[in-house]
């Protein structure tokens, strides 16, 4: 086993300037800016000295709502020097979800861009905190969100009681490089310097705190099953303000020296584009995008052979878009991730060098200095290889835990330091695991249990399905009835009653899905998970009514 890095994310960015000065750090493709490892490191000492002179301080929560920006990233890095906590906001936030992020992590800074799609985000904080507007920057007081008192905003429009990016930078000035260095130098890469909210895949957000030291390792990790280098090239259309952007992604390649090649926000042509012009070697996304990015019809037009490696990871990954990654897109290294965000967020990776099956069918091996067991869901006790149970995982990568929520920590991560990821799982023999399901998702029909997973991947294989996600709802009869949720192909014509043809002989009678819906989309969170207590409840509403019958 390798050894845990005790280094903290600033250090670990100097290190890399210090060994490769002149190499590429980041390029944004579509705005033509390029630096180098050392102009990323005294960019980000910059924004850090900046911060400091704003009056924050090491170990003060700073938030920050922007899509996949260069400010966004320097941040990070920044954050990693002075040791302010950076808590990530998710893009998709309305009103009542950023109040309770400010107010329940105790921001006392919010980094944020003006505006994104159709939503202001101005005026959202305006609403929370309309004092802002009567305010000098740096000094807000506002009645609902209290320890709030510094908004910096991106962009070229200046707002009342708000400092630009431009005021971070030229505050530097007035920062000696020594009073930084003197901040640096007593952080504690155990300290915690990232805190994440849950996605909502399930309900109520909690505030997960990882240390330096959690996600400096985890993304080490993961470059190394990757088999990334600093010749490497990543394109990251993930968002930042997820574990998948910023340490799957970002940190992964500061960890070997790689170039960071963000996209600000997905668009399946423009990634199509990045990698030709940039010559990627590695792509991220979740299977949802990697579909969009195949089905595109101007994918032939776009030369991706500079394509080697990549992951795929938020949800399940179907054997058609694994081949087709690596087949037409070439990315023939491209690997699996599992995690979640209490863990770093990843457990289990597969190796480059693995089959099509193994990147299908399972969901890797444990990292190095991970520890993973599956166990009995009720008594805790370890099952043996190849039988299901709850997958629980133990080592550097397990959160700090979640902010102000003792409960929910000591149910999430038992007294033995083993989280529980609430998954259902099974390990073979050589140490490979197989998810099967959530144990909250597992659909109980008439005293069977039904595993969403199991149905989806056979449902998968008919030649006019893109993507499908089963559910469970209510029923009087059986408890529970499944819902199969699909997404045809373009141009593919599909009925209720020749999908539920398919199924007959081949899978048993009661996995067959009661209920056949069509959609063109799912509800998803911003990082691309999708929200299946939204289908749940969708299926319910639309089906509830009706009486159960044996299919």
């Amino acid at each position: 086993m390798s050894e845990i890095i005790m280094k903290t994310v600033g250090g670990l960015l100097a290190e890399k300037a210090r060994l490769h000065p002149a190499h590429e750090a980041v390029v944004y493709a579509d705005r033509n800016l390029r630096m180098t490892y050392s102009e990323f490191d005294t960019y980000c000492r910059k924004a850090a000295r900046g911060f400091l002179q704003l009056g924050i301080e090491p170990g003060d929560h700073m938030a920050i709502w922007a899509t996949n920006t260069p400010e966004w990233l320097t941040t990070q890095f920044a954050t990693g020097k002075m040791g302010a906590v950076l808590i990530t906001v998710n893009t998709n936030y309305q009103t009542t979800e950023l109040e309770y992020l400010l107010r329940q992590s105790d921001a006392k800074t919010i980094i944020l861009m003006d505006q994104y799609r159709d939503n202001s985000y101005m005026d959202m904080l305006y609403e929370l905190a309309p004092e802002l507007k009567q305010c000098t920057p740096g000094e807000l007081n506002a009645e609902r969100l209290p320890e709030l008192k510094t908004v910096i905003v991106l962009g070229d429009k200046r707002y009342p009681g708000t400092y630009s990016w431009d005021d971070v930078l030229e505050a530097a000035d007035r920062v000696s490089d020594e009073r930084l260095d003197a901040v640096t130098d007593s952080l504690d890469p155990t300290d915690v310097i990232n805190m994440q909210y849950t996605s909502g895949t399930t309900g109520f957000p909690k505030g997960v705190m990882l240390s330096h030291t959690n996600i400096v390792n985890n993304a080490a990790n993961i470059a190394e099953c990757m088999e990334l280098t600093k010749e490497d090239r990543m394109c990251i259309p993930v968002p930042f303000f997820h574990c998948f952007g910023c340490v799957l992604g970002t940190l992964a390649c500061v960890s070997v020296g790689a170039t960071m090649v963000p996209e600000q926000e997905f668009h399946p042509e423009r990634v199509l584009e990045t990698v030709q012009k940039e010559r990627c070697t590695a792509l991220h996304g979740v299977p949802t995008m990697f579909i969009a990015e195949l089905n595109h019809p101007n994918f032939e037009q776009y030369d991706l052979s500079s394509l080697r490696t990549g992951i795929m990871a938020g949800s399940n990954c179907p054997v058609e878009v694994m081949r087709d990654v690596m087949e037409r897109m070439g990315a023939r290294e491209m690997t699996i991730a599992y995690g979640q965000t209490e863990s770093s967020p990843v457990i289990t990776q597969t190796l480059t060098t693995d089959s099509l099956q193994r990147k299908t069918e399972t969901i890797g091996k444990a990292l190095p200095n991970v520890e993973v067991k599956i166990v009995e869901p009720v008594t805790g006790v370890e099952v043996p290889r190849g039988v299901q149970g709850e997958l629980c995982t133990r080592g550097y990568h397990v959160m700090s835990g979640y902010y102000k929520n003792r409960e929910a920590t000591h149910q999430a991560i038992d007294e033995e330091g083993w989280l529980h990821t609430g998954d259902l799982a099974v390990m073979d023999s050589a140490g490979y695991c197989r998810v099967t399901g959530r144990i909250k998702d597992m659909i109980i029909r008439g005293g069977e249990n039904i595993y969403p997973r199991e149905i989806e991947e056979f449902l998968y294989t008919h030649p006019s399905v893109q993507d499908v996600q089963v559910v469970g709802i209510p029923d009087a009869v059986y408890g529970e009835e499944a819902v199969a949720w699909i997404v045809c192909k373009e141009n593919a014509t599909l009925s209720e009653e020749e999908l539920k043809e398919f199924c007959q002989g081949q899978i048993a009678r009661h996995k067959t899905p009661k209920y056949i819906a069509f959609t063109d989309s799912y509800p998803m969170t911003a990082s691309g998970k999708i929200q299946k207590f939204k289908l749940r409840a969708e299926g319910v509403r639309r089906f509830s009514g009706e009486e159960s019958q044996i299919v």
